[in-house]
């Protein structure tokens, strides 16, 4: 049975949160005086001299409203990388606990784990790019956390068996971290539905990929409020600056431009598949739920380097292992699409 305190480090758990100005007032005020700020102004034309609210309730509220999920079970990260690295600071004692990877996978996790100091358990998904449960249940100890899903993967794009995922969630006494981050790409539907079945369940997502939100690093993570909460003791007092709270707000009023987005994505993605099986240099395209493809070739670094030296720049995978000889391809705009395939048919 999952119980949170089993799992949580008791310096966390015993931890008090760095209180800031903006923390101890609500409500409505004219007169600010209380956070040492400079009262007259930015030399900006859009102010930027006051703090920006600590928890983002507004940008929370509006995100609510969109996921159907209440803003108490929502954290928001600078960036997912924040997330994921909050929930090793909170979850992982150092040099004692251990995380579970399914390579081929995000490398930020690993980043994160040798940040930290936590042991990594690699079990390598299958030939079909899907969890080996049996190597994970052989894998886990007492000591193990935390095991990261990332659903739609990235690089291999597809997405992890849900009946597996639920598995993991109802037999593992640590978290179980989905990583939705391409989930507005897959035919699949959110993990955030299963919130309230699963008290160990954490699900990431954000918004630079459909969202197309990249430069303002806005991540998300959702989970039980009491997972939250421990997350919002941990992060930096102001780690989502004003200017990505109002931007994103002005983006999250344009759903319909957004699905627009995915659509014609998706149709450039059908688009790609169809045109890269004519290259005798591909050898197979690899099923995918995210807004890129994972192409196997017979030359992955030659057919990098020469599409860098046109100025076209693709992702080598080649090294990464299951991933050998191939590339991973972003999909683009249409008159992308069309300079990269126009430029395939020199290579040699």
């Amino acid at each position: 049975m999952f119980v949170l305190n089993n799992i949580l480090r008791k310096n966390i758990a015993n931890l008090v949160p760095y209180s800031s100005a903006r923390d101890e007032f609500q409500g409505e005020a004219s007169v600010f005086l209380d956070a040492n700020e400079n009262a007259f102004g930015s030399p900006l034309e859009q102010q930027f001299n006051r703090y920006p609210d600590p928890l983002q309730y507004r940008l929370k509220k509006r995100l609510s409203e969109i996921k159907g999920v209440p803003p108490r079970n929502i954290f928001l990260g600078n960036g997912s990388d924040e997330a994921i690295d909050i929930l090793f600071r909170c979850f992982c004692n150092p040099g004692v606990d251990n995380v579970i990877l399914v390579p081929p996978t995000y490398g930020m996790y690993q980043v994160s784990a040798n940040i930290n100091d936590v042991a990594v358990r690699n079990v390598p998904l299958t030939a079909e790019y899907q969890l080996n449960l049996d190597g994970i249940a052989e894998a886990i100890d007492e000591r193990t956390k935390l095991i990261f899903i990332c659903s739609p993967n990235n690089p291999t794009g597809n997405s992890i068996r849900r009946a597996d995922v639920e598995t993991l969630l109802a037999n593992f006494n640590g978290l179980v971290i989905v990583d939705e981050a391409y989930i507005n790409f897959s035919r699949q539907k959110t993990f955030i539905q299963e919130l309230t079945e699963y008290a160990n369940l954490v699900v990431l997502q954000t918004l630079s990929k459909a969202w197309g939100l990249a430069a303002l690093r806005v991540g998300m993570a959702f989970a039980s409020e009491e997972i939250i909460d421990v997350m919002n003791k941990v992060k930096p007092p102001y780690n989502i600056n004003d200017a990505s709270q109002q931007l994103a707000l002005q983006a999250l009023d344009k759903v319909d431009q957004v699905n627009q987005w995915i659509k014609e994505i998706l149709f450039q993605r059908d688009r790609l598949v169809l045109a890269l099986k004519h290259f005798d240099f591909v050898l197979d395209i690899y099923p995918s739920d995210a807004n890129f493809i994972l192409v196997k070739t017979t030359d992955a670094k030659g057919i990098y380097n020469f599409l860098v030296n046109k100025g076209i720049i693709v992702r080598d995978r080649s090294k990464v292992g299951l991933c050998e000889g191939c590339l991973r391809v972003t999909v683009g705009t249409p008159a992308e699409n069309d300079i990269l395939l126009q430029t395939l048919q020199d290579f040699k």
